[in-house]
């Protein structure tokens, strides 16, 4: 029976899908970060010439490792400058099944705390767990960090550096260090969440498998530390962000503004359980900056309509928001709720007091709230800039349509 026709979309789509696995097992096998990660990429690179003819195989990812292992295996042969007894040890263990048994027993969990050791600056921390286990590009982390793509590229050069030459091992932290360690892996996982929520670029607003790997990795963290507030948060927090998703688009892509969602299609089984994390997190009465994003959208998700939204109740929350942990990012989104509860005017005020002129969203917010209180012109170049600051299709449709009704004014 013939297979299905197989495309290079088709890989790409497994690529997204598994590359973080493949290269956590790698890892594992090896301990090389370099090599598992270059023997990922071959084997991807062959997937797209063989598929195509042979189809994919039942185990698309089983595919993928066995191929970039042995891939490895032919790399550490040739490569005779190597040390005898590495490249020996990891033939050894790279043809033994492993029977390390750990809390969590997860490679993406073992490589995350691998690359969020205190050993890396918390940037590069960050930086590399986006690399490894969400498979992004240098250019996609860069605007994650809104930092310029080429310090991006030597954050990482250095951070697989230091692991390599401190020895940093591979493992989930004993009970003692993980509790500090936590929050750094809480922030990547934030992370890859919020570019499949909102692509950094691409012609789709979302990306559903950095978000189902978001929300995956964000069960495992608060399984692994069932006692931390903010793991349950974040994890809350996720998905009332997701139960979202469908309504975020129309049927040809297109953006559609929270006060505009049909809320007939949000997903009632992910609110229910997001919820129910909330009121499981306030019980304990330990605030923290992932529960208290999680009760704002807590608040959203109440709302039958957008009219019904206790604006006041979310203001007080990023007040409580900023009192904890501020930052100009919260800051920009307390403007949004100033803005419902006291007019365009303040929120205005509020937002051209922060520097964030390489974010797109605070061009964005800048952009309506000039229009709102009718300054057209200065609106007109507030949609440019933010225009300038996002490669996503659906974002830059939906201020195109912005900059376009400003444009007669």
């Amino acid at each position: 029976m013939p297979h299905p026709p197989v495309g290079e979309a088709d890989v790409e789509k497994v690529f997204r899908e598994e590359y973080g696995r493949a290269v956590a097992v790698l890892v594992r096998y090896f301990g090389d970060i370099d090599l598992a990660e270059d023997a990922v990429q071959d084997a991807f690179t062959a997937a797209v010439q063989r598929w195509p003819s042979s189809g994919i195989p039942p185990s698309p990812v089983g595919w993928i490792i066995t191929t970039a292992r042995n891939r490895a295996i032919d790399r550490l042969r040739r490569e005779s400058s190597r040390d005898e007894r590495h490249a020996q040890a990891a033939l050894l263990l790279s043809n033994e099944p492993s029977h390390e048994e750990d809390a969590v027993p997860d490679d993406r969990l073992r490589l995350m705390f691998t690359c969020c050791h205190p050993a890396l600056a918390p940037a590069a921390q960050v930086a590399l767990t986006l690399r490894l286990l969400g498979g992004l590009t240098t250019a996609e982390i860069a605007r994650a960090f809104l930092a310029p793509e080429s310090t991006m590229a030597q954050r990482l050069v250095r951070a697989k550096g230091k692991i390599r030459d401190a020895g940093i091992p591979y493992r989930v932290p004993g009970a003692r260090e993980l509790p500090g360690r936590l929050r750094v892996v809480l922030a990547v996982i934030y992370l890859i969440f919020n570019e499949g929520y909102t692509a950094s670029a691409g012609e789709r607003l979302v990306r559903e498998d950095l978000c189902a790997e978001a929300i995956r990795l964000g069960r495992l963290a608060m399984m692994l530390v069932p006692d931390d507030p903010e793991a349950t948060g974040l994890l809350a927090l996720m998905l009332l962000i997701e139960s979202r998703r469908a309504a975020r688009t129309t049927t040809d892509g297109g953006l559609v503004l929270l006060a505009q969602q049909d809320r007939g299609l949000w997903n009632r089984r992910l609110i229910e359980e997001g919820q129910a994390l909330v009121r499981h997190c306030l019980r304990r009465n330990q605030p923290g900056p992932y529960q208290i994003q999680a009760a704002i959208n807590a608040v959203h998700s109440d709302a039958e309509h957008a009219a019904a939204t206790d604006w006041r109740q979310i203001l007080q929350l990023y007040d409580q928001l900023m009192a904890i942990a501020p930052g100009p990012v919260a800051a920009l989104n307390r403007a949004v709720a100033v803005g419902e509860v006291e007019g365009a005017e303040p929120a205005l005020a509020i937002v051209e007091g922060l520097a964030l002129d390489r974010y797109y969203l605070w061009h964005a917010i800048r952009a309506d709230l000039l229009r709102r209180v009718g300054r057209y012109q200065d609106a007109a170049l507030a949609y440019d800039a933010a225009l300038a600051w996002t490669d996503n299709a659906a974002e830059r449709a939906f201020l195109q349509r912005g900059r376009d009704a400003v444009r007669p004014h």
